[in-house]
Order: C-alpha cells, then structure tokens, then sequence
C-alpha cells in the first residue's frame, strides 16, 4: 500500500520511458551472458527495444548521446562498449521513429555545438516523418573532451553553456513559429499551395545567434517537437522550469525526489506558466527477482563484472570530469572542486557518498548501473510498490526505465512490473495512439501565428 494518499495526478496516468543503451544501463552488462556484445552497432537492437516498450505501453524511447569519447584510463575505455556508441542520435532516432508506429523517441542534441536552423529544420523533419512522436532532450553538453573536437568559439563555462543555450531555444521555438499549418490549402483548381499569411520570416537576433528564418520545414500535426530537459543544477533547473515539457532527472530518495519536484513547480509558477503542465520522470535502475535474494543475487552476479579501473573511471566522468589517480579508494571521497562539467550530478554522488559512509571504491561501484539514478533491488510487487510511493506522495509523474541489461532487465519489467502498475490503475490499460503531447496528455499548443513568433534579444 502506498505511504501516502494519492492527491497529485488523480487524473494522469504514470508516464514510463525506457533509455536506449547499448547492452545495458550497467558498466559491465556487455560481458554478462544475456546480452549482445555487438549491441552499440546494431540498429536492431535499439529498434527491437522500443517495439518492446511500445507494446507494453510505454510512452517514451529515449536516445541519448555525446560528442566525445571522455577522458579515460586507457585500460578502462578498452573495456567498455558504451563510451564508442556506434550512432549518432538523430540517426538513430530516425531508424527508431520509422520501426515504431505509437511510441514517442526523444533525441539527444546538444545546444552549445549546433545552429539552431540546422537543429531546428532536423527537429522537425523527424517529428514530421514519425507523425508527431518526436521530442528534444535539450543538453549543454558537459565533457571536456567534446568541445575538444570542435572549432574555438562557444564559452565551455558551465555558466555560460546555459546562457547560450537559453538563447538556443528560444531561437528554435521562434523557427518552429515559422508557418500557420492552417494556412494550408493546396487547392489544386486555384492553384494555390498555401495562403500568403501562412508563412513569415523570424528575424531572431541575440547575442548567440541570429537567423532571418522562416524555416523551410512545416509543422507536425504536434505542433512542435516536446521539449525534454535533464540538466539538475540551479542553471539546468531554470532553463528546465522557463521551457521543458518532461524534465528528466536523477534522484536516489523519495525525499530528495520530491524537493526536487516541488522546486521545479515553483519554479515553472514563477515564471508565469502552469505547473501542472512539466512532467518530472526520474530515472529508475530496476533489479527484479521472484524473491529478494534472487534479485540480490541477479545484482551481485552484474556487480562481479566490473573491473576496478572501470567503476573508477566511471566515478570520474560522473563527478565531473575529474582525475582521481593517487586517490586512496579504500578511503573517504576528498572535497573536490566545483565542476564545470556534470555539475549536479556531482553533487548527487558527493552527497550520496556522505549519506552512506562510502569509501571511492564504495562508491564507483555503488554507481556502476544507475549512475546516480535511484536504484531498487526486490521483487515485482515490492517495486511497483515503491513506484506507487513515489508518485502518491508527489515525488514524481512517472520514470524512465534504466535497465541493468538489454533485453532481459525490459522485459523482466514489462512483464512482471507494468502488470502491477495497471493493476493499481497507475497506468493506461493499453498502447495509446496520437502525438506525443497527446499521449503524454499535455495541453494543445496554440496555433502557430507567425506574426507572433520570434523576438529580438540583441
């Protein structure tokens, strides 16, 4: 039974995603025998996921993705397949989207080493090809080493990454602006294609970017695009409440999941919209057994994967991009410098490692499958029991799955934990159809008026 009487979302189901990985969400779950080794190559793979999901009801296939490979013991990269994913997300998300026919596939793409006219018209273009199912998961990009691979020119301060990209969406936002889908007519007699105020140029001019527009890309029948954000930083909290649709984001604790829930609604209040109208999924690292010791012993047969330099080099990338050689890993994690990098998530881990005494070995392999996300081991029931907990007491609208591995950590949850979700009445008694937003059951997005759309920021 839940701990707390359900008082939000009384009339909106729980919304679930899955995370497309290659073999898995743990570090080691390429060598564990269930999976495929050549996963991160193997457009079937990923497909044959979000067909899964789909049919089980989910609402979200969500593709991630980095510009770089981070910087790495060269030993440790040697031993991981998920730092060289074989596809860049947008293709990916193409092949995702055409395989799929209800599902929502929200890509990856990267404010602070794109244009928004580029991004914008791919954007769109996706969204039209899949019939409205497409959203952005908008990032800053964090590591070092992806802005090593390009041109000198954006500011890499963290501050200044979330300026840029502030002004990188609402660029966007105005582009998408561009066209009145009502103004279509195509009348074959006339001649006419479309009527004259269907169409009007954006003239965006900031301080980043500037783009005269229209695009040359016409709305989906969603309108636009959702707009998905996971940064947790006060920065990525901001920009998250001012313009996301879903806010993914790590948490480990029903307390600290519904702090954050509660900020971000304030925070979407104060800036003059409604607060019901984001929804906040935390991530979920799922182990399932018939028993609790069976899922203790399924966790424990992963956690025997790893090897040390790789849960090490993990907990660098994760606090941030930091070097930890030399650090005494049987000892307590040392105070380190405000990262410029994953910001929130290092204090995540930080806190994380204080809360329950963890020593640096401790800790690299407490994050080496959920990453900081929140973790439960036990049976189905006692899972879907704490999922009810969270959501009841207003810790969250629904999660996104991070399996241990692929397919067997999905499957073992579609089939044994989204039964007892439906049970409960917590979900859709069925795969849905429509947009989207429409399936995500957010509000309908105002026609566009291209006279109302773009705006100077100079």
């Amino acid at each position: 039974m839940p701990l707390f009487k359900f008082v939000a979302m009384s009339s909106r189901k729980i919304v679930l995603g899955t995370i497309l990985y290659p073999s898995g969400h743990h570090v080691a779950a390429w060598r564990h025998p269930s999976t495929r080794a050549d996963a991160n190559i193997t457009a079937a793979h990923y497909i044959d996921a979000a067909r899964a999901a789909e049919a089980a009801g989910f609402e979200i296939a969500f593709i991630s993705d980095r510009l770089g490979v981070p910087k790495s013991r060269a030993e440790a990269l040697r031993r991981v397949d998920e730092w060289s994913h074989g596809f860049e997300a947008l293709t990916l998300t193409a092949a995702v989207a055409t395989a799929t026919t209800r599902i929502g596939v929200v890509a990856t793409a990267s404010t602070t080493f794109n244009e928004p006219y580029n991004l914008a018209r791919q954007l769109a273009s996706l969204d039209l090809i899949s019939n409205g199912r497409i959203g952005w998961n908008i990032v800053t990009s964090s590591l070092r080493q992806e802005s090593d691979n390009f041109n000198p020119g954006p500011d890499f301060d963290h501050a200044a990454r979330y300026a840029r990209a502030d002004e990188f969406v609402d660029a966007v936002l105005a582009l998408w602006g561009s066209w009145n889908p009502d103004g279509f007519v195509r009348d074959k007699q006339s001649g006419v294609f479309f009527e004259p105020d269907a169409v009007k140029t954006i003239d965006y001019e900031g301080r980043y970017f500037r783009s005269k527009g229209p695009l040359n890309v016409i709305p989906s029948r969603q309108g636009r695009p959702l707009l998905v954000q996971a940064g947790s930083s006060d920065s990525g909290k901001a920009l998250a409440a001012k313009t996301a649709d879903v806010v993914f984001t790590a948490q480990t604790d029903i307390v600290s999941a519904r702090s954050f829930y509660q900020d971000i609604r304030k925070r979407r209040t104060a800036s003059g919209k409604r607060a019901d109208d984001v929804l906040i999924l935390p991530g979920i690292f799922p182990v399932i057994g018939r028993t609790t010791a069976e899922a203790e012993d399924k966790y424990a047969e992963l956690q025997d994967l790893i090897q040390p330099d790789v849960a090490l080099s993990l907990l660098e990338t994760y606090l941030g991009d930091v070097d930890l050689s030399g650090i005494d890993i049987d000892g307590p994690l040392p105070d380190l410098p405000v990262s410029n990098s994953i910001r929130s998530r290092q204090v995540l881990l930080t806190e994380l490692a204080r809360k329950e005494g963890l020593t640096v070995g401790a800790l690299a392999r407490r994050i080496a499958g959920a990453r900081g996300h929140w973790q439960v081991i036990g049976t189905a029931e006692d899972i879907a029991g704490q999922i009810e907990d969270w959501t009841a007491s207003g810790a969250a609208d629904g999660f996104m799955l991070l399996p241990p591995t692929f397919p067997e950590g999905q499957d073992d949850f579609i089939r044994t934990v989204v039964p007892l979700l439906r049970e409960r009445s917590l979900l859709n008694p069925g795969p849905q159809t429509g947009s989207l937003r429409e399936r995500l059951a957010l509000p309908p997005l105002a026609r566009n008026r291209p006279s109302e759309a773009g705006r100077n920021r100079a």
